[in-house]
């Protein structure tokens, strides 16, 4: 399955989209899926509460976050390929940090959760088909393929990488 056309995903994710160098999920998941893990993985312990200004998120939020995301948007892909036209609800990212209290957490758990939530995704794309890939669902309301939902985690992915490198570290 190729590049998700403009009409296969909400306008909104296109930036996340349009970050993605890859020409197929798969493609994508090979490319990206090893230098992300070591990326977020290598993040210093010693930044692990810092934010860079008052009611930004600390990196362990916004590293729970990125977990939060990647499950929601996850069992999205799956509901989606496996055929399932009921509609999926939209997320409040801040609502879910807060009540994550990733603050209570070390930052190490955080990380392995992290790690075995890439590992799941990766594995889910890796075992879907081109027909199951083309399936178009309803989320947030607007429809959305299980193809662009794969393109829109590693973009969410590289969004994230590149504030945590302008902003965090």
């Amino acid at each position: 399955m190729y590049k998700p056309a403009a009409s296969d995903f909400p306008p909104y994710f296109g930036r996340y989209i349009a970050r993605v160098e890859a020409e197929t999920v798969k493609e994508a998941v090979s490319k990206y899926a090893d230098n992300l893990n070591d990326f977020y993985t290598g993040l210093p312990e010693e930044k692990s509460d810092y934010r860079y200004a008052p009611g930004k998120w600390t990196l362990k939020e916004l590293l729970q976050h990125i977990i939060d995301a990647e499950r929601i948007f996850s069992y999205r892909i799956l509901r989606i390929s496996r055929g399932d036209k009921t509609p999926l609800a939209s997320f409040d990212e801040n609502s879910y940090v807060e009540n994550a209290k990733a603050h209570n957490r070390s930052f190490a758990s955080i990380k392995e959760e992290f790690l075995a939530v890439r590992k799941s995704t990766d594995l889910l794309l890796g075992s879907l088909t081109e027909e199951q890939f083309a399936q178009k669902g309803i989320s947030s309301e607007l429809p959305v393929t299980a193809n662009a939902i794969g393109f829109i985690i590693f973009g969410h992915l590289l969004h994230h990488r590149e504030v945590l490198e302008q902003r965090y570290l």
